[in-house]
């Protein structure tokens, strides 16, 4: 059990709610902002000083699943948020393996017969681990960055673009970087003892405030971003739809860039599948 992860978690929980939100009345003005911990401990039927232990990672104990499903409810936690608190008090299975890297050999061989999508695999910590030529046409040509550099979360928060420049000319780079914090911290519970996932978060929680501003509102469950667009510096604007498939067994994800046929996009995809990485430079404007 991660107590001071778990008391983290559940502090931020209590105060993003209001009394009314529960079907409680407000009563007098709050000095602090959302629910009382008592509230929360009548909420989930157990007593106010287990639970203040609890936020204050001080339990001598591991709680119940019980007692979990019960902070759960009081708390109006999502399904993602109620799996996440589990990992955190030690009652899901336990996982000290590091995530992998290696990529499928079907999956491989899949990316080289979308000649109009673009196609990439991102590990648990936003590794991009194998690619296409038009996602490299797309975004970069990856085959000539160290695995370091084809990190995602990494340029996102400490990219080598120029200040205020978004990676690949993406225009939802905001968005991305909650996404992406908000996965991070699931894979932290699921990974703890991993070097390349606890190395990665101090890295960015050490060269990021936007990251630790993020990381502290301890977010778990991520809105899918359906459409992305890029300011591409060879084709201009593409407005791509985005899919986001999980290949479960080894905790990555197939993420596939493609736009409807006929469309301004699909046309600038296939002028990219023609002119290829190597012809284009993405330092330009």
């Amino acid at each position: 059990m991660d107590k001071q992860e778990l008391g983290a978690f559940l502090r931020s929980r209590r105060e993003r709610l209001r009394p009314e939100d529960v079907g409680m009345p407000s009563g007098p003005r709050r000095r602090t902002p959302g629910l009382r911990r008592e509230e929360v401990a009548v909420l989930a039927h157990i007593s106010t000083e287990y639970y203040v232990r609890l936020e204050q990672g001080r339990a001598a104990s591991r709680p119940s699943a019980e007692v979990l499903v019960g902070i759960a409810g009081a708390l109006l936690l999502t399904d993602a948020e109620s799996d996440h608190l589990h990992v955190l008090a030690g009652t899901a299975p336990s996982n000290t393996r590091r995530h992998r890297r290696d990529v499928r050999p079907s999956i491989l061989a899949l990316l080289e017969r979308l000649p109009q999508t673009a196609g990439f695999v991102l590990s648990a910590t936003f590794e991009v681990l194998a690619w296409n030529d038009l996602a490299a046409a797309l975004m970069e040509d990856f085959g000539e960055l160290t695995p370091r550099n084809r990190n995602l979360a990494r340029r996102a928060f400490l990219g080598h673009h120029s200040p205020g420049a978004p990676p690949y000319g993406v225009r939802d780079l905001t968005e991305f970087r909650h996404q992406a914090v908000m996965s991070l911290r699931s894979t932290l519970a699921r990974y703890p003892a991993d070097p390349a996932v606890t190395e990665l978060i101090g890295e960015l929680r050490e060269g990021s405030a936007e990251f630790v501003a993020l990381w502290d509102r301890h977010d778990v469950l991520a809105t899918p971003t359906l459409t992305k667009t890029f300011h591409h510096p060879a084709v201009g604007r593409i407005t791509v739809d985005c899919d986001s498939l999980a290949l479960t067994e080894r905790d990555q994800h197939l993420v596939l860039y493609s736009a409807p046929h006929g469309s301004p996009s699909a046309e600038a995809l296939a002028l990219l599948n023609v002119l290829g990485a190597s012809a284009i430079d993405y330092r330009s404007p």
